[in-house]
């Protein structure tokens, strides 16, 4: 079969032949349907110091997939052929005192589909039965191929109380907006962002976002002082700019919350510790899905709640076409990208 993988270390992916995937213990085989690409996918395109570090070429990528299950292994009782089924891209050891103890999301011992491992970007896929999780069939393909990232604004919104509250997200990136709908699904009083980008900015106002503030063309920290003069009830932070930290400090209310999921790339200094002390801030580092709180949520947020994300995927492609695809993606003029595996090549 081909597959869209990292051969090389150097800029690009490549469509290469690959043997399909054995079925093993624990694990089943998927058909794959549509995969959607992540901004780590982005990461390995543009072959950075992070990805540099971690692929280990070849690799099949892709960690945000969805499709049937065609086998299960002889041990697998929990899913059956027939199931259609999303990806969860953290492998954890279902025996570890972690996981256990309801912290999977964070056990060190993680390994990730398409990046320590051969991921879904692929017509068939072998993943464990604990990442197949199932998808009700109300959800469209193409945000059953994101429910992974989806999971990721998910657990930063739901990190605390969100109905009847002030909430500040900065970056409107996919999490970003994906936050601004849930937060609207989930009764928000007022859903303020921040992003410089007119394309994003648009897709925030199509999602039911109240105000966006531009730090390229406003004074956001003015302008923050004017529309929530007692601070706003809690911050999402997406972006990963250094600017957001102090921001989110200086304009959380008393008692507020900051849930931290944007990456930084260098260290920051200049954080004024002690008005989060003074002001009784709650700081929480988001990472992943908390397993499986979180796919429950999401479930019932599209289910139950009248969540709809469908305007945050904007492109869709023919998986083979993944070199248009990336492209654009680089260029910032994409929301989420969704391929099509249902065709071969």
């Amino acid at each position: 079969m081909k597959a869209i993988a990292k051969t090389r270390p150097e800029p690009g992916l490549e469509i290469i032949s690959v043997p399909e995937p054995t079925l093993k213990p624990g694990h089943v085989l998927l058909r794959v349907e549509r995969g959607s690409v992540c901004g780590t996918d982005l990461h390995i395109f543009n072959w950075d110091g992070w990805s540099q570090g971690r692929i280990h070429p070849p690799r099949i990528i892709g960690h945000e997939f969805c499709g049937t299950i065609v086998e299960v292994a002889a041990d697998v009782t929990e899913r059956k052929v027939g199931d259609f089924v999303a990806s969860e891209s953290h492998i954890i050891d279902p025996q570890s005192s972690m996981y256990l103890s309801g912290l999977g999301h964070v056990d060190r011992t993680t390994t990730i589909l398409g990046v320590d491992v051969d991921g879904g970007f692929a017509p068939y896929a072998v993943i464990p039965v604990l990442n197949a999780r199932p998808v009700p069939a109300s959800v469209p393909k193409s945000v059953a191929s994101m429910l992974d990232a989806l999971g990721n604004a998910v657990h930063t919104v739901m990190d605390g109380p969100v109905e009847g509250r002030t909430i500040l997200i900065t970056g409107l990136g996919p999490i970003g907006l994906f936050s601004v709908a849930i937060c609207r699904a989930l009764g928000a009083r007022k859903i303020i962002g921040t992003e410089i980008s007119p394309y994003r900015i648009a897709l925030a106002e199509q999602l039911g976002i109240d105000i966006v503030l531009n730090p390229a063309k406003q004074n956001v920290s003015e302008e923050l002082a004017q529309i929530a003069p007692n601070g706003v009830d809690a911050t999402l932070e997406m972006s990963g700019h250094p600017s957001s930290i102090p921001l989110a400090i200086r304009h959380t209310a008393a008692a507020g919350r900051l849930s931290l999921l944007g990456v930084f790339a260098n260290f920051l200094d200049q954080v004024d510790l002690n008005e989060v002390i003074f002001k009784g801030l709650q700081l929480h580092g988001i990472v992943g899905r908390k397993m499986w709180e979180t796919w429950d949520q999401m479930e019932w947020l599209l289910t139950e709640k009248g969540l709809d994300v469908t305007p945050v995927v904007t492109h869709e492609y023919p998986w083979d076409e993944i070199e248009p695809a990336m492209q654009i993606l680089r260029q910032g003029q994409a929301g989420k990208i969704v391929l099509d595996f249902t065709h071969t090549v």
